[in-house]
C-alpha cells in the first residue's frame, strides 16, 4: 500500500519503499501544464531528488489523460520576450535534470507539452489507450519544451519532420514501433507492471543509479543543450506573430483557426 506523502492542488506525491509516484493532479482540464503545476512538479521532483530513501520516481496523470499539453489560457497573450523571459518555463530544464530514474506511466493522452514531459523521462511504459502527438503548430507555435530535439535524436530527421510538420497523434503501438516507447501495457495492468519495474530498478545502488543515468545522458546529450537553446528562440519568436494569437484564440473559442 502506497504512503501518501504530499499532496497539493496541482502535484501529489506517494511513497512506496524506496519509489517515489507522483501524479499530476488536474484531471478536469486532462491535466494541462499550468505554471502553477510545471513549477509544483520541478520542485516536487528536485525534493524527491534529495531524499536519501528514493531511488526511482514513477511520473503520471490522474484520470483519462497523462498530459494533453499546455495550459493555453496563461500562454494565449504571452510575446516572444515574455516567453524568452518566463521563469516557469525555466522548470522545464529542472525537470529534464532529475538526477534519479524517472519513469513515465503514460496512462491516456501525452500531447503537446505533455508528450515533451514523456520524452524528458528515462524510461516510457504506455497504456493502449495511449496517445502521442505534438499539436503545436495548429496553435501557430513550435514545440517549446525539447521535442525539436529530443525527438530527433530518437527517431531521427524524417519521423520527427513527420510528427511536428503534420501534428497528427500516434497511437502507443505505433509509437513503440518507431521506438519511442519502451512497452504498450493493458490499461488494467498499467500500474503494476510499472511498480514492478520501478521497484525492479530502485533496488539497485542509489549512487550507481545515478551514474549510470548521468553516463547514458551524456552520450545522448552531447549537443542537445545547443539545439535546446536555439528552440527557446524560435519558440519565442512564434509570440510575435498574428498566427499564434490567432490560433491560440481559436484553440480557446472551440473553433477552426483562421491563418494568414
Amino acid at each position: 500500500m502506497a504512503e501518501e506523502a504530499q499532496s497539493q492542488d496541482h502535484v501529489s506525491v506517494y511513497f512506496e519503499g524506496r519509489v517515489a509516484i507522483v501524479t499530476l493532479n488536474r484531471p478536469e482540464v486532462l491535466n494541462a501544464l499550468s505554471p502553477d503545476l510545471l513549477c509544483e512538479l520541478a520542485d516536487k521532483l528536485h525534493l524527491i531528488d534529495q531524499h536519501p530513501k528514493i531511488a526511482c520516481t514513477v511520473l503520471t496523470g490522474e484520470g483519462k489523460a497523462f498530459a494533453a499539453g499546455a495550459d493555453i489560457k496563461t500562454m494565449a497573450n504571452l510575446n516572444g520576450d515574455d516567453i524568452l523571459h518566463a521563469e516557469w518555463l525555466d522548470k522545464w530544464a529542472s525537470i529534464a535534470h532529475v538526477e534519479k530514474p524517472l519513469i513515465a506511466s503514460v496512462n491516456g493522452p501525452a500531447l503537446g507539452g505533455g508528450c515533451e514531459l514523456a520524452l524528458m523521462c528515462d524510461i516510457i511504459y504506455a497504456s493502449k489507450e495511449a496517445e502521442f502527438g505534438l499539436p503545436e503548430l495548429t496553435l501557430g507555435v513550435i514545440p517549446g519544451a525539447g521535442a525539436t530535439q529530443r525527438l530527433t535524436h530518437t527517431l531521427g530527421k524524417h519521423r520527427a519532420m513527420e510528427w511536428i510538420l503534420t501534428g497528427k497523434r500516434f497511437t502507443a503501438q505505433e509509437a513503440f514501433e518507431l521506438g519511442l516507447i519502451n512497452k504498450v501495457i493493458a490499461k488494467d495492468m498499467l500500474t503494476t507492471t510499472v511498480m514492478s519495474l520501478a521497484h525492479s530498478i530502485a533496488e539497485k545502488p542509489l549512487a550507481a543509479l545515478t551514474l549510470a543515468k548521468e553516463a547514458i545522458l551524456a552520450a545522448y546529450d552531447g549537443p542537445l543543450q545547443h539545439g535546446l537553446s536555439e528552440e527557446r528562440k524560435r519558440f519565442a519568436a512564434c509570440f510575435d506573430t498574428e498566427n499564434q494569437k490567432e490560433g491560440m484564440q481559436a484553440f480557446l473559442e472551440k473553433r477552426k483557426p483562421k491563418f494568414t
